[in-house]
């Protein structure tokens, strides 16, 4: 039997356990629901996070990785986060992708609920990325940095007038049916039949289009019966009033059409085409076509930087708003490294984009985490948060490539230099466990010079995302739904492994803690607890010993 987090009421399986379920279950005055239930084989084993020895780790924490909305519900991840780690991190959640909309309009209800609560437990929580290339409020940057509206004049364009051409044969583009110059009401004019096939005429042609510009047709028209017909603009249909978006005369009198529209995006070629589609004989007059040119230009370098600032500065002004000083551990930038682009000194360079509003593109590489560190900073403290408190971190993963960690390495220095505030590194892990004794081992060694990296930089050390697969000796992975009990149990040697050699190659004043990406089970035997498949408790797993033993340093 393993012990269980139960979906209902607390239960006792006799009455020895209150003492220690108590001690479980309580922060200061809050009692985590719903209780738990103890079972074999780790009935006596306490919340994971009791087992740090403070006095020789003071800066040791344990964290884990939840989203708002399950965190606000209160039950089975709120339980286990809240009684088993020292505080609670959320992913990409409370980042401005999923706070602020296109308008600029920020919504933080939740991010409030949030902290209040935890505030009232004496809880503590690792902030978000501020800023990143990736789940941002890309919507919002691209209606501040969009082309601004300008005024600009009408160009007059094209006229024909029908009646300077003889009677005859039309010498314009008919794609369908007849057109031919007539005699009509005292005066030469274009005549469009509708029998036996309706015409498709193009009634002017013959000048080039701007397929952002906006074009206005003038035509003359009348009919001596009432007529329907449709208009295409340079290979984009133009809806009129009339039923199914065609567009209707009256007989009797000449009538002034007024067309605006703009051209398809891939129009080579501008003209305007009559489409008949009643049997009435449609008479034009004279034709006459202009447009207004786009009437937007591109912000300035200038602009677009003030734009860029402006939002950097709404933005962590709103976040530490709301935080009122609570978070004081914060991803300041998250996976700034491009591995697939090298600077000429051969270290790896920024990401960048030609489609996306990235900070770095518009602050400047060199300045991209001094720019936001400030602002940041100063919002912080704005809002009632202690300055001293305040730890920044980079997060970015695959740092066991020694090219990428060299890369990061370099450009933190960069920053340092320019003022920054980079108080350590949040390394994001990948880690997974082999049957294969070759590739563990390879693995295992790739860990050690991670963690020599790490320390050598001299900044806090975190990782996060700490979440081990498992593979079998072919390289097959091994879902948690078919893990054996033994497989189980190498699993979490290897968890107790990864905790011992961070504890032990991190001086002890840098180490900023380990962060647990999922509590229980996915797909993957990755949790400290397995899911019941019957009664969906969580059922602790071999890992929640391994981490108890590890920390306390068995």
């Amino acid at each position: 039997m393993n012990r269980i987090l139960r979906n209902g009421l607390y239960m006792l399986a006799a009455g020895a356990l209150a003492v220690s379920c108590a001690d479980y279950n309580e922060t200061d005055d809050f009692v985590a629901q719903p209780d738990p239930t103890f079972v074999e084989p780790y009935k006596d084993l306490a919340p994971i996070k009791s087992y740090i020895d403070r006095s020789k780790y003071a800066n040791m924490s344990l964290g884990a990785t939840l989203k708002v909305t399950d965190f606000n519900k209160q039950e089975l991840a709120h339980a286990a986060a809240v009684t088993n780690f020292d505080n609670l991190a959320f992913g990409t959640t409370l980042m401005s992708g999923n706070i602020v909309n296109a308008k600029g309009i920020m919504n933080f209800l939740d991010m409030k609920d949030l902290l209040d609560h935890v505030e009232d437990i004496g809880g503590e929580v690792f902030g978000s990325p501020i800023v990143a290339n990736a789940n941002q409020a890309d919507d919002w940057l691209n209606m501040l940095t969009a082309p601004i509206e300008i005024q600009v004049d009408f160009v007059e364009g094209k006229k024909v007038n029908y009646n300077d051409m003889p009677v005859g044969e039309f010498p314009g583009t008919v794609d369908k049916g007849k057109a031919s110059i007539v005699k009509y009401d005292d005066q030469n004019v274009l005549q469009i039949s509708a029998t036996p096939t309706p015409g498709q005429v193009r009634i002017i042609e013959g000048f080039d289009v701007d397929p952002l510009a906006k074009y206005t047709t003038t035509f003359w028209v009348k009919v001596d019966k009432e007529a329907s017909y449709n208009i295409t603009f340079s290979g984009k249909k133009v809806d009129g009033t009339g039923p199914d978006g065609k567009w209707t005369l009256k007989p009797g009198k000449w009538t002034k059409v007024v067309v605006e529209a703009q051209s398809a995006p891939d129009a080579t070629e501008g003209y305007l085409r009559i489409e008949n589609t009643r049997s009435a004989v449609l008479y034009i007059q004279k034709v006459e076509v202009g447009y207004y040119p786009d009437n937007h230009r591109p912000q300035t370098a200038q602009e677009r930087t003030d734009t860029i600032n402006y939002a950097l500065n709404a933005w962590c002004d709103g976040l530490m708003k709301i935080n009122e000083g609570r978070i004081k551990s914060f991803d300041l930038i998250d996976e700034a490294i491009d591995s697939k682009a090298e600077l000429e000194n051969g270290m790896y360079d920024l990401k960048h984009s030609t489609e996306s509003i990235f900070w770095q593109d518009v602050l400047g590489s060199e300045n991209y985490a001094p720019v936001v560190s400030r602002v940041a900073s100063s919002s912080f403290e704005k809002y009632g948060g202690n300055p001293a408190e305040l730890k920044f971190f980079i997060s970015e993963s695959g740092l066991d490539d020694q090219k990428k960690f060299e890369s990061l390495k370099y450009w933190i220095n960069i920053w340092d230099a320019n003022g920054a505030k980079i108080d350590g590194i949040n390394a994001k892990l990948n880690l997974v466990y082999s049957e294969d004794p070759q590739v563990q081992a390879a693995t295992e060694a790739s860990l050690n010079t991670l963690l020599d990296n790490l320390a050598s930089t001299g900044k806090l050390i975190r990782l996060s995302n700490f979440d081990i697969k498992y593979q079998d000796e072919a390289g097959v992975s091994v879902a948690a739904k078919s893990i054996s009990a033994d497989q189980r149990q190498r699993l979490a040697d290897f968890y107790g492994h990864v905790i011992k050699s961070y504890m032990s190659k991190i001086p002890n004043d840098k180490q900023a803690g380990i962060c647990k990406g999922n509590l229980a089970d996915t797909t993957d035997p990755v949790g400290l607890w397995a899911i019941d498949a019957n009664s969906k408790d969580w059922v602790r797993t071999a890992t929640y010993k391994a981490f108890c033993d590890a920390l306390s340093g068995k």
